[in-house]
């Protein structure tokens, strides 16, 4: 059984394990998983949970007798997410947070940003964001495996390390377990190659729309950005103890590089610059010294044409200190340089925050 540590997880909770019957929502599989969230909190620890379960949730509630159109589909979720989240509600004396998103949210560069505060901003009051696609208006997204990867992406907007996928199985097996009982179980994979992808089959339920392949697929995205993976046994509850003794009673995919590294190299290389902004001394030494924000007190100058979520350059004299992503437009920082944060919504009759790059967003150049 492996071990591992871990900071800040994703957790994806599928269908199956909200709805069992595929008709409303229950708390047979959940109460060990809260036990779970409860415990890491207490211990320091941040969660994010992606749910699953809207669509079968309130399945009951508009019954057919025929396989549902997606307007249906849609009407369906739009009852049953009030059922999901209340569900989850019940196990917890902190509040949960509804988080509904598409993938066109994710990709967005503007809204990609506000999931990423938002999100933060969540986990700084202690509250637990719950995440789901929204099915409502998410036409296209309807689709085999979708919360699966959703989970992933949730998992690098929210700069998390970990993200554990709760699967019905125990985990990745050499072979469908259900078919074949000489299966067994893979502990670790190092590497995500093409036959990883071939052992895994097609949707596992008729409540669900994953399935293994598109469990890979999550792992797949997030180790390549430094984030390693779990699929584990939702139905289990001595799962979940095991999890918080540290232990691993499932399929590890090891992170192929660090997080630090993934980020760097995103910021360096994939993010292309669109503008760029000079800040004196003492910003340069918040920076550089003492890893802080970037404020609006420190920034001098603003050059190009950039808007809010775009990658800037950050500068003191000749050198290139940092590139970040910036949390306000380049109009928008003109007005804005040199006033204290607190001067920001008198300035521009609002704010999207009190510092200009947040030092997550922010990676240093060596002089």
């Amino acid at each position: 059984m492996s071990t591992f540590s871990w900071q800040r997880a994703v957790i994806k909770i599928g269908s199956a394990l909200i709805a069992p019957d595929g008709q409303r929502c229950s708390g047979r599989y959940l109460l060990p998983i809260a036990r779970f969230i409860n415990a890491s909190r207490e211990a320091g620890k941040e969660v994010i949970l992606v749910s699953s379960g809207s669509v079968a949730a309130g399945r009951a509630k508009i019954p057919v007798n025929h396989v549902a159109s997606i307007a249906e589909k849609q009407a369906m979720a739009a009852i049953g997410q009030i059922d999901m989240m209340a569900n989850w509600q019940r196990f917890f004396d902190f509040p949960c947070a509804q988080v509904l998103l598409t993938y066109d949210d994710l990709h967005d560069r503007t809204r990609y940003v506000n999931i990423k505060n938002t999100i933060r901003e969540l986990l700084n009051h202690q509250a637990l964001p719950i995440v789901n696609e929204n099915d409502t208006v998410a036409v296209n997204e309807l689709k085999v495996g979708d919360n699966d990867n959703l989970a992933a992406y949730t998992a690098l907007v929210a700069g998390a390390d970990t993200l554990i996928i709760c699967s019905d199985i125990d985990g990745l097996y050499s072979a469908d377990p259900r078919k074949n009982p000489d299966a067994t179980l893979i502990p670790e994979v190092e590497n995500i190659t093409p036959d990883i992808y071939a052992i895994a089959g097609g949707a596992g339920t008729s409540v669900g729309t994953g399935g293994m392949r598109t469990k890979i697929e999550a792992a797949d995205k997030c180790t390549r950005s430094g984030i390693q993976t779990l699929i584990v046994n939702g139905r289990n509850g001595t799962v979940f103890d095991a999890l918080h003794e540290g232990q691993l009673p499932g399929t590890l995919f090891k992170a192929q590089q660090s997080q630090k590294t993934a980020r760097r190299l995103w910021l360096e290389h994939t993010l292309k610059t669109r503008g760029r902004i000079e800040v004196d001394e003492g910003a340069k030494k918040a920076l550089v010294n003492k890893g802080a924000s970037l404020l609006p007190s420190g920034v001098i100058e603003v050059s190009g044409h950039f808007s809010p979520g775009d990658a800037i350059e950050i500068h003191c004299g000749k050198q290139v200190l940092a590139k970040g992503i910036a949390l306000y437009g380049a109009q928008e920082l003109r007005q804005i340089k040199g006033a204290k944060s607190a001067q920001i919504n008198t300035i521009l009759g609002y704010d999207s925050g009190e510092v200009i790059v947040h030092r997550d967003d922010l990676v240093l150049f060596k002089p």
